[in-house]
């Protein structure tokens, strides 16, 4: 059986559909983009350098990779997703484009020089076999660049109790609606929680207040589109997991990964191993 859940792709290939992220800033774009690659290792790649992006969605991180480096091949079982990340990456020559899932990807074992995959294979079945599936891509000594969802390992039990409410609501409501219904669920919910911490704990910023354990925090600096795409992201999807750090490294280490480090930046925990 392929490691996807249709359901999960076809929603996702309908939120890219719906915010293609073409709207937003460049420079809002680029902001969140550093977030993620400030621990990508781009010196060290070779100039010959392919490389892949599992899950590539709108292809909005492609965008900011492709300049960088020979070839990159994004990977999305959504058919929906890809022609948007087409549409989206459409100036970039050195773009190749696979409809395929983790476990299907058209491309050569051990062929690419990098690889990356940020808020991907927490919404599979396996995610264990989906990073298997990306070593297995890989050159030996080749960096990875891996988000998933995390347990709020470093939060207080308030703060743990919130997400477990908002996950009853996601599993047992949310996730279960029409989509345009769920758009507009969603759409209300940015506006009436994400938008109001996010901008709680901009203020309390500019106070030189800590905003670490503010709900929401990482949108603080953010345009509200980004609000609308990850709660659509967040409320809509059925099958979604969280992983603690601990979790993620034995995770990494039975995939074929060493070397793993982690990001001092939200989000977390984005982390960068290496091919064994």
């Amino acid at each position: 059986m392929s490691n996807r859940d249709q359901k999960v792709v076809n929603d996702f290939g309908d939120e890219w559909d719906k915010y293609p992220q073409n709207s937003v800033s460049e420079q809002s774009l680029k902001n969140a983009f550093d977030q993620y690659f400030n621990i990508f290792p781009f010196h060290k790649l070779p100039k010959t350098a392919e490389g892949f992006d599992m899950g590539c969605g709108s292809g909005r991180w492609a965008q900011f990779v492709a300049p960088r480096v020979n070839k990159i091949n994004c990977i999305d079982p959504s058919v929906k997703a890809l022609n948007i990340a087409k549409q989206n990456l459409a100036s970039h020559a050195n773009v190749s484009f696979v409809n395929a899932s983790v476990d299907q990807a058209n491309l050569q074992n051990h062929s690419q020089d990098f690889g990356y995959c940020l808020g991907v294979l927490h919404h599979i079945p396996n995610t264990l076999e989906g990073l298997k599936d990306c070593a297995n891509l890989l050159k030996p000594g080749a960096p990875f660049l891996l988000y998933l969802y995390y347990k709020f390992d470093d939060k207080p039990f308030w703060f743990k109790l919130l997400y477990k409410v908002s996950n009853f609501i996601r599993l047992r409501i949310t996730s279960w609606l029409p989509f345009q219904l769920k758009v507009l669920v969603t759409f209300l919910i940015a506006c009436f929680i994400y938008f109001p911490f996010a901008r709680v704990a901009l203020m309390m910023e500019k106070l030189n207040l800590n905003v670490e354990n503010v709900p929401l925090t990482d949108y603080r600096n953010k345009p509200f589109y980004f609000m609308k795409t990850d709660a659509l992201d967040r409320f809509g999807t059925k099958l979604e997991k969280r992983f603690s750090k601990k979790e993620i490294i034995a995770l990494l280490e039975e995939a074929g990964f060493e070397k793993i480090s982690f990001s001092n930046h939200m989000p977390k925990w984005v982390c960068i191993s290496y091919k064994k």
